[in-house]
């Protein structure tokens, strides 16, 4: 896994209200988080990050460099985070998307994941606008 400046720079790639390095930097540090990452021989591919309490844990974030974007980059990340969620012993797993991100939503329901709930007015838009969250679970027993 990268340094704090590196997932702060690569995320603001992906979304509209990026988190700073000093955010990443208290995320890498939480024993409860879990990162899971992807070099490259031409840089930082991706992440995804989770915070683990009991036998539950919530995606944080999943970001992939644009380069790398439809190559099945974070299909694998989700699996191969999934995966060591389970090992861990993890039971069910939540996330929260913007309901407008179609690219993430058919990442998640491909791979078992349900909406279970929806935040209205969640996210802040690049337009200064306001748009729903999904709220989405996977059971991993």
């Amino acid at each position: 896994m990268s340094d704090a400046p590196d997932c702060a720079s690569l995320h603001a790639t992906g979304f509209a209200h990026p988190w700073s390095a000093s955010e990443f930097e208290a995320l890498l540090a939480d024993s409860a988080c879990l990162s899971v990452g992807v070099d490259t021989k031409s840089g930082f591919a991706g992440y995804l990050m989770s915070r683990i309490a009991a036998d539950e844990a919530e995606v944080l974030t999943i970001v992939v460099a644009p380069a790398f974007r439809m190559f099945g980059c974070a299909q694998r990340l989700l699996l191969d985070h999934l995966s060591r969620l389970a090992a861990r012993r993890v039971q069910v797993v939540f996330l929260e998307v913007d309901a407008q991100n179609e690219a993430a939503l058919a990442l998640y329901r491909r791979n078992g994941f349900l909406e279970v709930g929806r935040r209205k007015a969640y996210y802040a838009t690049a337009e200064g606008g306001r748009g729903d969250a999904l709220v989405m679970r996977r059971n991993l027993t």
